[in-house]
């Protein structure tokens, strides 16, 4: 069995996605909507994964995080002491001729994949046609009303980041969590923002989920908790399967900071069509509790009852996106191998834990009593993990789509079965197979999917 070289484009990964149900087009039937995607069972139950493996390493394996969920319309003059409403905005250029909108920085780097849409080999500007306008700036929030009448008294926005949710929450986590610096805050939710140059399916989309932690220390240790939450998030993915050769840390350059940063690096992912951001880690000091402290009126403080020190904490941010999280998961474990019968086999090889489906289930045929005894070691399983029955067309085509899907192990309900309670176990990333009780299923298969693992792809 051999492994193909560079089998991975994002249009592979755009045709998996549809044909095995885990992302699509979002009102398609009406033309869709650009750049707004639906996910589908899969998908679901990928993403979902993603976001407990990140809320496990956020509250299970620590105890100086707490969880939070704040609302998505929040009060407008959030937005005014964030300096979103001032500062949250890219340049933008249109072309006269097509229409179509660029961001201006993305022209100057000559960004990848940015092409003219009349002259796909040419990029914006050098088209023969094309009719550029000067720059300039686009804010990039939702605008929208709260209540029946719309006026300027009932503007609200959709929130661009959950982070602010946490710093206005700070003094009542504060309060009822009995926790001191250093400490977080975790949520996920999702974010909304117009961006003007969205693409490559869901790494870049208007509306996303995010995975963001503000973590609260005395301003004096925050360069080396920086340093700590820089290598915690970079090996998180490694732990989960990505390989350490497809990503990097990057320290962002003076000029690419934000206005609330003094330090900030990127945990990179090498997709197909460039290195790109998988998370971005901030040191973003005091700027956030201070300014909503200015702006509110209250005290936004941590006081040390021991020391009678007040201080405004320093903060560091880890910010993930679960949908490019999801993306980055899909791309790295896709796979193409030739089989020594010189058929191509499309497997997913992810991270059992991030498996849609754990075990699928399948009679060898539909008769003699297997489909019943399938569906009984399915209960069995049901309630340990992720579980499919499967019985539909033969059993290697069945095994083709349970490796599409991304599914570690496949057990099989055959004639043996009938004479001696055992049945096959396939397993996803060695096609080992193996004949096993179907008592000892559960303990087994549970104990598999405790253990560590390593890419396949590794190897």
């Amino acid at each position: 069995m051999a492994s193909e070289e560079d089998v991975v484009t994002m249009d592979k990964v755009v045709a998996l996605c549809k044909r095995r149900g885990f992302i699509f087009a979002s009102s398609e039937i009406y033309g869709g909507l650009g750049s707004t995607y639906d996910y589908g069972h899969y998908g679901v139950l990928l993403k979902t994964n993603v976001k407990n493996e990140w809320w496990r390493a956020m509250l299970q394996e620590r105890d100086d995080i707490v969880a939070l969920d704040s609302a998505i319309l929040q009060h407008p003059r959030v937005w005014k002491a964030s300096g979103h409403l001032e500062g949250f905005t890219d340049p933008m250029v249109d072309c006269r001729t097509c229409k179509a909108r660029f961001r201006a920085d993305h022209l100057a780097e000559r960004a990848p994949g940015l092409v003219c849409p009349q002259k796909p080999s040419k990029l914006p500007g050098e088209g023969p046609d094309c009719d550029l306008t000067e720059a300039r700036e686009f804010n990039l929030m939702f605008e929208t009303t709260v209540g029946p009448v719309k006026d300027s008294g009932s503007i609200a926005y959709l929130r661009p980041e959950t982070a602010q949710g946490i710093f206005i929450n700070f003094k009542n986590v504060l309060q009822f969590s009995r926790k001191k610096p250093p400490f977080g805050i975790a949520q996920v939710g999702k974010s909304f923002r117009n961006e003007i140059t969205p693409g490559n399916i869901t790494f870049r989309t208007r509306e996303f989920e995010q995975m963001e932690m503000e973590f609260f220390v005395p301003p004096a240790e925050a360069q080396q908790w920086y340093e700590s939450w820089k290598q915690e998030r970079f090996d998180w993915y490694t732990r989960l399967g990505i390989r350490p050769d497809s990503l990097r840390l990057r320290e962002h350059d003076a000029d690419e900071l934000s206005h609330y940063s003094s330090a900030t690096a990127d945990v990179e992912y090498l997709f197909p069509m460039a290195w790109s951001e998988l998370e971005g880690i901030a040191n973003r000091g005091q700027f956030d509790l201070t300014a909503h402290a200015t702006e509110s009126g209250e005290k936004l403080e941590y006081f040390d009852q021991g020391s009678g020190e007040r201080y405004i904490p320093a903060v560091i941010e880890p910010a993930a996106g679960a949908d490019r999280a999801t993306l980055a998961f899909l791309v790295d474990a896709y796979d193409e191998e030739t089989l020594e019968n010189g058929e191509v086999r499309t497997v997913l090889k992810l991270h059992p834990r991030l498996a849609p489906v754990k075990v699928a289930v399948m009679p060898l045929v539909k008769k003699d009593g297997q489909p019943e005894i399938a569906k009984s070691i399915v209960a069995s399983l049901r309630g340990v993990m992720q579980t499919e029955y499967d019985e539909g067309g033969s059993i290697g085509k069945r095994y083709r789509r349970q490796d599409e899907i991304g599914t570690p192990w496949c057990v099989t309900v055959d004639h043996e079965t009938l004479a001696d309670g055992t049945v096959t176990l396939r397993d996803r990333d060695t096609l080992t197979q193996e004949r096993v009780e179907i008592n000892d299923l559960p303990a087994l298969l549970a104990g598999r999917l405790a253990m560590p693992w390593t890419s396949p792809k590794l190897g």
